[in-house]
């Protein structure tokens, strides 16, 4: 009887109608949750009955069934937070993570540093990233993200750099002969840098130019006698000395480091390797002659200086870039790459499996993932002391809701009006 086909349509209706008003539910249960994408249920028809065969046309429909829930994967709203270990992405890919029910992925960028220094999701994921080099260089190694040792071993100053002008307009009647005694008054120019020895201690080292021809400058180096090996206490000690020469328009031509004693107390490296850098010369380094130390009629003065050492450094700060780099800052004023996060790539994102907790898992149909570096291949980008917020949009949840909360109120109708038919059917015997 036809008419009994009504009932199992009106039911097939009031599941799907159900099952969509969970999946409004869950979306509006979920407006607040980082990095969340709402999804939407899809409804298709039953295969109905024809009423001519295969001629086509004529068909009575059996109902409705979900056909599919699938998020809406739009990007959501970026807001600024105050903690340095949150991080929104901005375009296409998902956090990395790995803990003990294997590999997932995310959108939720609320991360922090667990008692044993890994970076972590809420529910104790290890986030996944590319790992530095002990020189701070990001390497294809991928690992977990780990808070890194407090201390920052010392490094010796292997090369001294400086920028100065030296005075062309004295002249060669005012030569003057260096004395180790009285250096400051035997030189024509000097001035003080600092370096480092093996051990992370500072010293200064005071250079003193001496005019010796036309464009020929000689120079020393010394530090106080109580910081060199067999150094005298009140006395200077010579640990650098050399030449510079220029050409005929101030620029530098030559440079040449004619002895190296960088010997320090304490156990420190003897006979430290510290190369003096001018600029580059002309003759020398087949530079310009500009970029550097110059001989110009003007009063000598060291315009900059630079050197690569540095003394054994705490960690004062932590932070991100827009690139996923963790960055240490040091008490020493050093600064390191210890890591960039890694973002995986799927070619049918919608079909991840969701496990809870804000992650999802790779699934048959959503393909491989494909790891690679933040803002790099059509990934996304990342955003540091933000959150991705979920892209739920309440007023049109509500709508929703009323709008399928109607369909199952309609369903229930054509249930009832069903059962009234079937009680006219059983009055006929009466």
């Amino acid at each position: 009887m036809g008419v009994l086909s009504s009932l199992y349509t009106g039911v097939s209706g009031l599941a799907a109608q159900g099952e969509a008003l969970g999946v409004i539910g869950d979306n509006i249960a979920n407006a607040n949750t980082t990095g969340f994408k709402a999804s939407r249920a899809e409804f298709q028809d039953i295969v109905s009955k024809s009423l001519k065969g295969i001629l086509g046309g004529n068909q009575v429909g059996r109902g409705v069934k979900i056909g599919a829930v699938n998020p809406i994967l739009v990007q959501g709203t970026t807001d600024a937070t105050e903690k340095a270990t949150d991080l929104a992405i901005s375009g296409d890919g998902y956090y990395v993570l790995r803990g003990t029910d294997g590999e997932s992925f995310s959108r939720d960028g609320s991360f922090h540093f667990d008692r044993e220094g890994f970076l972590v999701t809420n529910d104790n994921q290890r986030i996944q990233g590319f790992q530095a080099d002990d020189k701070g260089n990001i390497i294809n190694k991928l690992g977990d993200v780990r808070f890194p040792r407090a201390l920052v071993p010392a490094k010796a100053t292997a090369t001294l750099k400086l920028d100065l002008n030296l005075d062309s307009r004295i002249g060669l009647d005012k030569i003057k002969t260096f004395n180790v005694k009285d250096p400051y008054n035997s030189s024509d120019y000097s001035t003080g840098i600092e370096m480092y020895d093996s051990q992370g201690n500072k010293h200064l080292v005071t250079m003193f130019f001496n005019k010796t021809a036309d464009r020929t400058w000689q120079y020393r180096g010394m530090v106080d006698g109580n910081e060199a090996t067999g150094g005298k206490p009140g006395d200077m000690a010579e640990v650098v000395t050399g030449q510079l020469t220029f050409s005929v328009d101030g620029k530098l031509d030559t440079y040449a480091q004619t002895k190296s004693a960088f010997n320090f107390k304490g156990g420190a490296l003897q006979n430290q390797q510290v190369k003096l850098d001018f600029g580059k010369a002309l003759t020398t380094d087949k530079g310009d002659g500009i970029d550097g130390s110059k001989q110009y009629g003007k009063e000598s003065d060291l315009i900059s200086w630079s050197q690569d050492g540095s003394a054994a450094g705490t960690i004062v700060n932590l932070s991100f870039n827009d690139e996923g780099n963790l960055t240490a800052l040091y008490s020493n004023g050093t600064t390191q790459d210890l890591a960039q996060l890694a973002l995986a790539k799927f070619e049918n994102p919608e079909a991840l499996f969701k496990v809870g907790n804000n992650r999802l898992k790779e699934a048959r149909d959503s393909g491989s993932a494909s790891i690679g570096k933040p803002n790099k291949s059509g990934r996304g980008k990342l955003y540091a002391k933000s959150l991705e917020r979920s892209t739920v949009d309440l007023a049109l949840e509500f709508v929703n809701l009323i709008q399928n909360q109607r369909g199952f109120q309609a369903n229930a109708k054509t249930i009832t009006t069903t059962d009234q038919l079937l009680e006219e059917v059983i009055n006929l015997k009466r």
